[in-house]
């Protein structure tokens, strides 16, 4: 079974553009079924960006907790030290380097790494030498990387209209 990890931008861009809460409720409905079939999930250092906001969307999270927003676990550690080694090993600023070992991208990755995953992200990859993005680190580290659209064609997600529901 395909199993998608998302990044933190999954859910804020679907909430502030394509599928916001009030007007395409059926995208967060089948990520919340997605996920109890055990196809789609996320971190928990990503839920902990999410609850920052303070908003819905971080209400959204908190009620997912640790089904959806995974805790790392024995095989995410030795994952850990082959991203680092790999950013390290790059020509990235030092400054860009020590940022990303510090951030949700870094544990996503090494979680997608340790689990055979693929990450889900609208980054693309980017030859600049001040960012890691995931793309980049995901091609180095030969992991799977998709954009969300891809991950909804490729599992065949509808959002059929239905009737609207009187105010």
């Amino acid at each position: 079974m395909t199993r998608y990890l998302l990044d933190t931008n999954i859910f804020i861009q679907a909430r502030n553009l394509h599928y916001g809460f009030d007007f395409c409720p059926a995208f967060w409905q089948w990520l919340i079924t997605q996920n109890a079939a055990g196809v789609v999930a996320s971190i928990d250092k990503v839920a902990d960006e999410l609850v920052a906001g303070g908003d819905d969307l971080a209400g959204w999270a908190k009620a997912r907790g640790d089904a959806f927003f995974l805790s790392p676990d024995d095989s995410v550690v030795p994952a850990l030290s082959r991203v680092s080694t790999w950013a390290t090993g790059q020509t990235y600023e030092r400054a860009a380097i020590a940022t990303f070992l510090q951030v949700a991208d870094y544990w996503l990755v090494a979680h997608a790494l340790a689990h055979r995953c693929i990450v889900v992200t609208h980054e693309v990859p980017s030859d600049s030498i001040r960012k890691i993005k995931i793309p980049n680190a995901c091609i180095g580290l030969t992991i799977p990387c998709v954009s969300p659209y891809e991950m909804l064609r490729r599992e065949r997600a509808r959002f059929v209209l239905g009737r609207a529901e009187a105010a």
